[in-house]
């Protein structure tokens, strides 16, 4: 059977819930793996975030973490990593431009978390466990390395202010992320060269794939590149609608209903069937 370069977004794809495989996608997935295909997880997370579900996995593959901003391999000392940062300066004018309407806003440096004020609210969104170290101050004083990953939480109605600011200012050098629904006031500032499209272009040449033996699966406005860069793009049902008019295929069932063992078990029993005709 031809092998394929399986590329997998977390929250809302690959995860039931925040921090669930299912049994049977795990299983799944893991014999897929034995067949010779390769699994990568493309994930907007930092590494510390989503280390334990691609050990869940048993992958040996490299991993994009921060949309595509950082990909390493644990396994291979030479992998040669893609390191894609914002330059603090950068960071230091949006802050102090904008201070008056962010609430709360932090850094990361690989797996090191930069934090404004450490507040309980703001603790979810920092994934502080696994190794990672925090440290909490001024920017000016404590970010003296370029992020990988930057967010800001802005006061509730503010967020357009801050997105037309950076658009404006920071034009083709910086680009905003509205985290949309629920989280409309969280913006994730990143680089023009920072998506999982490019992310995973760069994992599939290190292993020696074309597009055509690419699948990608999302859910979310930031899988759209790599959706588009891949050979078969695929939307889970439970996807945002912006992201399904970028994909060539939806899942017949959403993450929380074992989607990708259903498309995916699908998807090969048909190859299969071509083969033997």
């Amino acid at each position: 059977m031809e092998k394929y370069l399986i590329a997998l977004d977390l929250d809302g794809t690959l995860l039931a819930d925040w921090q669930t495989i299912t049994p049977k996608t795990k299983k799944y997935l893991r014999s897929l793996s034995q067949q010779g295909h390769d699994i990568v997880i493309a994930t907007g997370r930092p590494f510390r975030s989503s280390e334990e579900f691609y050990d869940q996995l048993g992958l040996t593959s490299p991993i994009i973490n921060y949309n595509g901003g950082l990909i390493t391999n644990k396994h291979d000392p030479d992998f040669d990593v893609r390191n894609i940062s914002i330059p603090k300066e950068y960071i230091y004018d949006i802050v102090q431009q904008n201070k008056d309407i962010i609430k709360n806003a932090f850094g990361e440096v690989l797996d090191d978390i930069f934090l404004w004020h450490d507040t309980e609210e703001i603790r979810p969104l920092l994934h502080y466990f696994n190794g990672a170290k925090l440290t909490v101050g001024h920017f000016e004083d404590i970010l003296h390395e370029d992020p990988n990953g930057f967010l800001i939480v802005c006061h509730q109605g503010q967020a357009q202010h801050l997105e037309d600011f950076i658009a404006d200012k920071y034009k083709d050098r910086v680009l905003a992320r509205n985290w949309g629904s629920f989280y409309n006031y969280v913006i994730e500032l990143y680089t023009p060269e920072t998506n999982k499209g490019l992310g995973l272009q760069y994992v599939a040449e290190h292993l020696g794939y074309d597009q055509d033996h690419i699948i990608a699966f999302g859910d979310a406005h930031n899988d759209i590149e790599m959706l588009r860069y891949a050979g078969l793009g695929v939307a889970m049902k439970n996807a945002q609608d912006r992201l399904k008019v970028h994909a060539d295929d939806i899942t017949e069932y959403d993450n929380t209903e074992d989607g990708l063992v259903h498309y995916l078990t699908s998807f090969f029993k048909t190859k299969q069937k071509h083969v033997k005709k």
